[in-house]
Formats: C-alpha cells, structure tokens, sequence
C-alpha cells in the first residue's frame, strides 16, 4: 500500500464522521396565504449561521415569482435580519447569546396576484458547513489532505464546543431542577404545617363551643 492510500484509508472514517456532523440542512417550508411559518434551531455562543431562502408559488394559475416577508430573531428578541416583499435572500450572523435563534416567513396581504400558499426552500448551515473553505483553501493555499485535515480539525473543534455547551446547559438545568425540588420540599413542609396547625386550633375551638354549650 503506497504513502497516498494509507492516507486515504486514515481519512476516509474521519470524513465519515465529519459528514455525519456537517451542520447544513436544507428544508421546504409551505406558507399559506394568510399565516407564518417559523423553524428554530439552539446555538451556543459564537456559532456562524449562514442561511439562503427562496420563494416558489404553488399556484399554477399565477406562475409569476411569489414574494414574502422574514424576520430572524436572537434569544433574546433582537433582530438580526428582516426583508419585506422580495422572492429569494439570505442572511448571516455570529451567534451572541445561547439559546434559541427563530427564523420566520409569512405573506404580505395584496402582494402576491394569486390566494395559494407558496413554498419557500431554506438552507441552513451553521458552524463548520457555514464555513467558506474554498476561500480558506485559497488565502492559505492548501489543498488535497491538508485542507481535509483543516476541515476534520474545525469539526473537531465544534464538537468539543457542542460538548461543552452541553455540559455547561446539563449543570444549569440540574441545578434548576435541585432549586425547584428544594423550594417543592420547602412548600410542602410549609403546607402540611399549616393543615397541623388549622386542625389543632379547629380541635380546640371546637372543644370550647362544646364547654360552653356544656355539651360536654
């Protein structure tokens, strides 16, 4: 086996792998005529998104290009991009704050000449894929293996990242639940030491009505 096929037989799971991770997704969203249509996806911090969408009528009576509107939105309800009345676009962004980043898509009414819904494709790709390696290939000029190496490297890196991002929400919601588990022990003490409490000075009112009516 000579030097190149090792090589190849080396990559060839690791790109395996690094396939299986590539974070590209392209998807068909239907719009109606009257309504939105949102997709959404959890990011960490600084993760680079970077999504193109076009618009396609399924009216065959108006076969005319459809227009629509999008907005994106961070966590935390900032707008990071937003077009109205256009047919194809795109929109990129690095990731500021953790959490879920919503995309969504709806019709202007009166702009587009027939009722139907229209479709509208969206490809998504974040991280790694959202990542323009023929012009690192270019800037640092590499090729072949290496760039592959440079690719396998960068998913490596977005993996620990993902890794840590989970490890990092799995401590946050654990010690959320032990807050509410420790405030539901706490409620529940507090409300079974008040039914004690109603039912002992019912006990003793009762009691002294009994005395007074000397019924016993």
């Amino acid at each position: 086996m000579d030097d190149m096929s090792r090589w190849v037989f080396l990559l060839l799971p690791l790109m395996v792998l690094c396939c299986l991770l590539d974070n590209g997704q392209a998807i068909w969203l239907t719009i109606p005529s009257k309504g939105t249509k949102c997709v959404s996806e959890e990011l960490h911090n600084n993760v680079v998104v970077l999504a193109d969408y076009y618009a396609i009528s399924d009216d065959h009576n108006h076969p005319s290009s459809p227009t629509l509107s999008v907005k994106v939105s961070s966590p935390f309800g900032n707008t990071l991009h937003h077009n109205e009345n256009i047919t194809h676009g795109q929109f990129a962004f690095t990731t500021t704050e953790a959490g879920n980043y919503l995309a969504c898509f709806w019709v202007e009414d009166g702009h587009n000449a027939g009722s139907g819904s229209i479709s509208v494709g969206l490809d998504w790709k974040t991280g790694i894929a959202a990542k323009d390696w023929e012009t690192v290939a270019r800037k640092e000029k590499i090729e072949g293996i290496e760039l592959e190496l440079r690719k396998l490297e960068g998913a490596v890196e977005a993996i620990h990242e993902n890794l840590i991002y989970l490890k990092r929400r799995e401590a946050e919601m654990r010690s959320v639940s032990e807050t509410t588990n420790t405030r539901v022990a706490s409620f529940s003490v507090a409300s079974l030491g008040v039914c004690v409490l109603a039912a002992v000075l019912q006990i003793f009112y009762l009691k002294r009505y009994f005395q007074k009516k000397k019924l016993i």
